[in-house]
């Protein structure tokens, strides 16, 4: 199994550390635009081997991507972070050109990878990855609702005064803080529902705190945070790489689900060996259902910036 991870930045890299340190890769090649960045970031993680006990061999590669020839699973994290006071959106001009050049690059030496986008703003990112490179649905997933689920259930707990393993929740919509959906009707505590626990304000007080996950970190460490976004990715890499049939909520292409077409958006999806196995259509209430379209109408707005 190997897996590429595009961008050695501080999400590139921690990336390859969760995945690394899980012991499933047999290899992962960092790549980064920056001479020498990707071959340092590699081999400061390979000396950490011994000491975190793991065998999965990690190297770096300056923008060659014949490094990363048969690639089973390729992760993009290209593009400019966002900076204090910057939407997602505000991304796209420089981002999209950077995207498409990572994605085509990828496949000329992997045609059959599975490409995992991470890049903002990330819905449009995966949509342009899909008309950029014509593969199968199945082989594109956009990362974002397992991070902001992360997040949900991270506020959650707070809420609840809980451990967080005794929490459990779910966000699909777009990956932006005003189209995320966390869904607060299907949140439970150990099975439970949350609203068995919470009032009203403060489960309106988590779903807020969910939305501006992103924007809050931004603004305290004065760019985009890399630990959970890392992880996050790190653990859709080990569904498709295991097969392991795992639920995450990912951005992939609609066509007709949801009531939804021709739009890369976050919904519950099944990852094994094949990427997006299949997409679960949960029941939605009325207000989830109109907070939906909402979203949708909103990643396609800004896929209308793209030039594709």
């Amino acid at each position: 199994m190997k897996v590429t991870v595009v961008g050695a930045g501080a999400v590139g890299a921690s990336c390859a550390e969760y995945i690394a340190m899980k012991n499933f890769a047999s290899e992962v090649v960092l790549l980064d635009i920056k001479e020498g960045y990707a071959e340092g970031k590699a081999m400061d993680l390979m000396q950490t081997a011994s000491l975190n006990g793991f065998d999965t061999k990690i190297t770096g590669s300056t923008n060659d991507y014949g490094k990363t020839a048969d690639s089973d699973i390729a992760v993009i994290t290209s593009g400019i972070p966002r900076k204090p006071g910057m939407t997602r959106e505000e991304l796209i001009g420089i981002n999209a050109g950077i995207v498409k050049t990572v994605a085509t690059s990828l496949l000329e030496h992997s045609p059959n990878v599975t490409i995992i986008v991470v890049s903002n703003p990330m819905d449009t990112m995966t949509y342009l990855v899909h008309k950029a490179t014509g593969l199968p649905k199945n082989r594109i997933i956009g990362m974002g609702g397992a991070l902001d689920s992360a997040r949900f259930k991270y506020r959650l707990a707070q809420a609840l005064e809980a451990p967080i393993s005794d929490v459990d929740g779910m966000v699909i919509g777009g990956h932006s803080d005003t189209g995320m959906v966390p869904l607060v009707g299907h949140a439970t505590r150990n099975s439970v529902k949350v609203s068995e626990f919470l009032s009203e304000e403060k489960m309106d007080w988590v779903v807020e705190e969910t939305k501006v996950g992103g924007a809050t970190l931004t603004k305290l460490l004065g760019t985009s945070a890399w630990y959970a976004p890392g992880a996050a990715v790190s653990g859709l890499v080990q569904a498709i790489a295991c097969d392991q049939k795992k639920m995450f909520p990912c951005s992939t292409l609609l066509e007709g689900e949801y009531d939804l077409d021709d739009i890369c958006i976050g919904v519950p999806v099944i990852l094994g060996k094949n990427g997006i196995e299949k997409i679960v259509e949960i029941e939605l209430s009325d207000a989830e259902k109109a907070k939906m379209q909402e979203s949708a109408a909103g990643v396609k707005k800004t896929n209308g910036l793209l030039e594709v």
